[in-house]
């Protein structure tokens, strides 16, 4: 099995949305801010080779929104997920499965695209199964007032429409075997029965965090997104997560940091802190 980075591109949100109840004093020490208190946050993708599959782990925001939609989130960057994908010598009709954690669009928005510049949308990655969660898809397709602007029908229903849709049964919260070497956390929190891929590879354990832990600066448990549906439960959900990580020493590879790749954490007395970060070559060589 082999692991790969896939930049898509970065954007821009609100500092204080992304951190919730902490002042923005605390927050801008690892996450500085521009002077509209927007922060650059990375769309990063993983990929996964093994054997006869080739699994993407999210992908990115897209390309078919209009430019009203563009500006709220001030699109910027030079990589593309087609550009990072090819870097690596592949194309989308390679992909065998697109792995959608959850389906906010800056998560599942590359999966879709436009037919010829016309109102018709079909899947961008022909040849793949797409895998998401009953119970999460439920979730977004009778979307609640507070996520409404998050889950976009144009980005969820050609999915199921094609035919290439398949779920991810979920039994309570525990682990589920999806692939061989791949199991997934449930996590509710932050959404509905998002799904964290965990990955056995190179003898070490890499966890896909998704919006569990956004970056490094997410560390201490009282951060927190705004954008979480249940606060509370992120909080318990992250601080249990971080000490099994720092038990066992996970990679944590991280889908919005805009410096790193991934890190590691540790315990400290002031509870489970970051050990160190980098690129994923630098762990796993």
């Amino acid at each position: 099995m082999k692991l790969h980075s896939v930049p898509t591109g970065n954007f821009k949100l609100d500092g204080g949305a992304m951190f919730g109840v902490v002042p923005k004093s605390l927050w801008q020490r690892t996450n500085p801010a521009d002077s509209n208190n927007m922060c650059t946050w990375a769309m990063r993708s993983l990929l996964i080779e093994d054997q006869d599959r080739l699994i993407l782990v999210d992908c990115g925001i897209g390309d078919k929104q209009d430019e009203k939609f563009f500006s709220h989130f001030h699109l910027h960057g030079e990589d593309s997920l087609d550009k990072s994908l090819n870097k690596l010598g592949f194309h989308r009709d390679d992909i065998t499965d697109v792995f959608l954690t959850h389906l906010h669009f800056d998560h599942c928005g590359g999966a879709i695209g436009r037919l010829s510049g016309k109102d018709h949308f079909e899947p961008t990655f022909k040849n793949a199964h797409f895998w998401s969660c009953e119970r999460h898809w439920e979730w977004a397709t009778k979307p609640n007032a507070r996520e409404k602007a998050s889950f976009l029908s144009e980005n969820i229903r050609p999915i199921a429409d094609s035919g290439q849709l398949k779920f991810i049964d979920r039994e309570g919260t525990e682990t589920k075997s999806v692939f061989p070497g791949i199991d997934v956390y449930f996590m509710d929190g932050h959404t509905e029965s998002q799904m964290l891929p965990k990955i056995e590879v190179s003898g070490r354990t890499i966890v896909f965090m998704a919006d569990l832990l956004p970056s490094v600066g997410h560390i201490p448990l009282p951060y927190v997104m705004g954008y979480d549906t249940r606060p509370l439960l992120t909080l318990d959900e992250k601080g249990k997560f971080l000490n099994e990580a720092a038990d066992r020493d996970y990679i944590l590879f991280l889908e919005h940091d805009s410096e790193h790749e991934c890190c590691v954490v540790e315990h400290t007395d002031r509870g489970v802190r970051l050990r160190g970060a980098g690129n994923l070559k630098d762990f796993l060589g």
